[in-house]
């Protein structure tokens, strides 16, 4: 069976930047598991593996349009320290999360001021070229219930909380 939209497509893969170093990958033995043609992963990925049979292993190259978006410098922003929660003493480098109608938000301090600090809002995978090594380890189509959910649900199906 080839992916295709509305089937669900198990998948083993690793992510680099182009550098060779693994930023993320499949838990060995435990494939990702999603609804294809439903933005559950980058679209340039989702695309590239349109019509791809079971078995099949491929490098795909994502350019930032296809991945997570070009960085937004409009993303970067000066904030009070005031705003931060207190007792947090921030520093360079750390994420914060931030709580959002659209889910969580990380927020990356990129520099601390003595009442101020500069966050950046992008996604961390913003403005990079992403290189994705993958096995399509199973295809099959998608349930009723896992197409009206809108995702895949694993073997033992899917609970939605009350």
């Amino acid at each position: 069976m080839k992916v295709a939209k509305d089937r669900v497509v198990s998948l083993e893969y690793r992510l680099h930047l182009g550098d060779g170093q693994v930023i993320d990958q499949s838990a060995p033995g435990k494939p990702l598991a999603y609804l294809h043609g439903h933005r559950q992963i980058v679209p340039g990925l989702e695309n590239a593996l349109e019509g791809v049979d079971v078995g099949s292993s491929r490098t795909v190259v994502v350019p930032p349009g296809q991945g997570y978006g070009e960085h937004d410098p409009q993303g970067v922003r000066t904030v009070a320290r005031a705003m931060l929660p207190q007792g947090l003493e921030p520093k360079a480098g750390m994420t914060l999360m931030a709580q959002t109608d659209q889910g969580d938000l990380p927020l990356l301090i990129k520099e601390v001021h003595p009442d101020s600090v500069v966050i950046d809002m992008n996604h961390p995978l913003a403005g990079k070229t992403l290189h994705f090594d993958v096995t399509v380890q199973e295809v099959r189509d998608a349930s009723i219930e896992e197409r009206s959910h809108g995702h895949a649900h694993g073997p033992d199906g899917h609970h939605h909380p009350a």
